[in-house]
């Protein structure tokens, strides 16, 4: 059986989102506001009580209306995590989907957790594990997903990604995935990873200076859906007591179903 190599340590090795016509009375406009790319990014990424005030209740409920994507409710022993997936990488979307009717999930672990990092989870062979085992092999005999990757899709705080062993064409585990918590970055460290390369939009700027998430890995590792409701529970899983391999001392059990 192929072991499933940790995220963070291949991370780790590369160092490591009217006018009316003139006759008619204009009717009165400053209920609504122009909303641009970077507010609809805090709606989605995060709260910003400037952009709240000025969007208001209405039109911030409108923007969350129109995404149709494919939600699944993670239940865990720390709370409710719902995650949207991507329709822009369909391939690791219809696999997790698959895996999720089929309840491959149900009774799984957060088998590895880094407080600042990740809180990582479906190796099957964790379902039974005693106390204490080394857990992350396990779906090594699972087909790969090809890589999905995106300059569009960063590794912001809630980010759904897949993990991945030292293959070569940089393929995701069909199973395995991490959650992101990572941490808030500054404007000097975005200009930093500008220098080498990245280069962020105004959004991902400030998706990862308000929520926060590791900009190490992006484009390294498929990110493939993002958590729309449950970010504390990523934090109060990754702070849990851990043991051996950073395995929590106390199993942090999931749950998974498909939901509207």
């Amino acid at each position: 059986m192929k072991k499933i190599v940790s995220v963070l340590f291949v991370g780790l090795s590369m160092l490591f989102l009217t006018n009316a016509n003139a006759q008619i009375k204009k009717k009165p406009t400053t209920s609504k506001v122009a909303i641009t790319n970077t507010q609809k990014a805090v709606v989605k990424y995060g709260k910003n009580n400037a952009v709240k005030k000025q969007l208001g209740d209405k039109e911030i409920a409108t923007l969350s209306k129109k995404d149709k994507s494919i939600k699944v409710k993670i239940t865990t022993d720390s709370g409710v995590i719902i995650v949207k997936l991507y329709d822009s990488t369909p391939l690791h979307r219809d696999n997790f989907v698959k895996l999720v009717k089929e309840k491959f999930y149900d009774s799984l672990l957060f088998h590895r957790v880094i407080s600042g990092f990740m809180i990582q989870g479906g190796d099957p062979t964790s379902k039974n594990a005693e106390p204490g085992v080394m857990l992350g092999g396990g779906g090594g005999d699972m087909q790969r997903i090809p890589a999905e990757f995106s300059p569009n899709l960063i590794h912001k705080k809630g980010a759904l990604c897949a993990a991945r062993d030292g293959n070569p064409e940089m393929a995701s585990s069909a199973c395995q995935f991490y959650i992101v918590q990572g941490k808030k970055m500054t404007d000097a460290e975005l200009d930093m990873m500008a220098q080498q390369g990245r280069v962020y939009t105004a959004t991902q700027r400030l998706a990862y200076k308000t929520l926060g998430g590791t900009s190490f890995l992006d484009t390294q590792y498929t990110v493939f859906g993002e958590v729309i409701k449950g970010l504390n529970v990523i934090d109060k899983i990754a702070s849990v007591q851990k043991g051996m391999a950073d395995r929590p001392v106390g199993d942090v059990r999931m749950k998974m179903e498909i939901i509207k």
